[in-house]
């Protein structure tokens, strides 16, 4: 759905912020795009979006360029900013104004959603929380019913309820035919949501896999402090510590601790990824 070729990008007077990038992402897929701050994970997702114009190479969506804006490429795709401006108008008069551009728009999703919510429509847009606002255009987004959903750190600015709210409606969404990427660098906050891992430093994706490829090779496990097993990364804790192996066939089947995880491949991608390159072995 999206094709990334060879993309180079800098901004002015800056060195490049991605060189030589290549990603593919396809329907069907959630991904998480994790990535420490300033990693430039907003910023592919503008040059994806065609908010931004890559220096050379290519992002294409369903293979026209994102750079073209073209109309039948921007009905179908919907990117929800980290920061952003609501107009002064209640959420009904928002919704009726915005639906039209997303021909597939699903008026009784975005109800069921506001609801689950708790926003009150009849408000301002102006008048509510930059929380309510966040739950607003997550509840939009979800409801456009475009394929192609970009997602910027959509938790930030709500609360632990909110957060909770927010999981179960993207779990209950129906997604299959639609690709969502969702920026965060609150890798907690995506642990039941995502089915990928891509991890975005210095401008390099250095890590691209389905959590069903992490499960089948890693185990994430608790090491007592006398046990001798080698880790691919671990942290201390109380008692021992949290550590990252290569599975064992004896290993009973362990959570992915995406914290941990993301910890451990910015400290040290090579291992992990020779794990996936050699079939999971080192």
């Amino acid at each position: 759905m999206v094709t990334i070729e060879n993309l180079t990008f800098a901004f002015k007077k800056n060195p490049p912020l991605f060189n030589q990038l290549n990603l593919k992402l396809e329907k069907g897929n959630t991904y998480g795009l994790f990535g420490l701050n300033g990693a430039g994970k907003t910023t592919l997702l503008n040059l994806i979006s065609g908010m931004l114009f890559p220096d050379s190479g290519e992002c294409l969506i369903h293979e026209a360029p994102a750079r073209e804006r073209l109309p039948k490429v921007l009905s179908d795709l919907f990117i929800l900013p980290e920061q952003f401006e609501l107009p002064k108008m209640d959420a009904l008069k928002y919704i009726d104004i915005q639906a039209p551009f997303y021909p597939g728009f699903d008026f009784e999703t975005i109800s069921l959603i506001l609801t689950e919510f708790q926003i009150d429509t009849g408000k301002n847009l102006t008048e509510l929380s930059y929380g309510q606002r966040k739950k607003f255009m997550i509840a939009f987004a979800l409801a456009s019913n475009a394929s192609l959903l970009l997602l910027d750190e959509p938790t930030n600015g709500l609360d632990i309820p909110s957060k909770s709210q927010f999981r179960k409606i993207m779990a209950a969404a129906d997604l299959d035919n639609r690709c969502v990427v969702i920026s965060t660098h609150q890798v907690r906050d995506l642990n039941t949501l995502i089915d990928r891992v891509t991890l975005l430093h210095s401008g390099t994706i250095i890590f691209d896999q389905t959590l069903k490829s992490i499960s089948d090779k890693l185990s994430f496990i608790k090491l007592k402090t006398d046990e001798t097993r080698s880790s691919l990364y671990s942290e201390d804790t109380l008692g021992g510590q949290f550590a990252i192996c290569l599975k064992d066939p004896a290993d009973e089947e362990t959570l992915i601790d995406l914290e941990l995880l993301f910890n451990g491949v910015i400290q040290q991608p090579e291992p992990f990824n020779r794990v996936f390159q050699n079939g999971g072995v080192l």
